[in-house]
């Protein structure tokens, strides 16, 4: 089982940044080994009240990233393979950027930026943007 914990979310005004963090301990299930960021596809999600879990962005063991278009050209996804952290570094935010963020990880190496295929999902860290 992998555990995934977020961090980094908070309140910020329009056109600010944050950088949110998520650390991955546990183990992938086939192979049974520690799980490392670096070796599966893992992507972030967001979700808002009433509506769907949106997809924000997903890198890959090559580090190759693709990022949903309401998003691209202000967020990056990135990885720490030394600390197994996961990160998302968000600049000019809009206040339509408001949600709960989640981390995902799947034990893929082909990304999606469907939800259904990402198997271990963090507890959420929410990021809220004012006008």
């Amino acid at each position: 089982r992998v555990q995934l914990v977020e961090s980094g979310g908070g309140s910020v005004q329009a056109n600010g940044s944050l950088r949110l963090s998520c650390e991955a301990s546990g183990y992938a299930e086939r192979p049974r080994e520690p799980y490392t960021v670096g070796s599966f596809c893992m992507g972030w999600f967001r979700q808002t009240p009433g509506k769907e879990r949106e997809w924000v962005a997903y890198i890959d063991p090559r580090g190759s990233a693709n990022y949903a278009r309401s998003v691209a050209g202000r967020f990056t996804i990135s990885r720490d393979n030394n600390k197994n952290t996961l990160h998302l570094q968000m600049s000019s935010l809009k206040p339509e950027d408001t949600a709960l963020y989640y981390c995902a990880a799947t034990n893929y190496q082909q990304c999606t930026p469907s939800s259904s295929r990402y198997g271990w999902w963090g507890q959420g860290t929410q990021v809220t943007v004012s006008s």
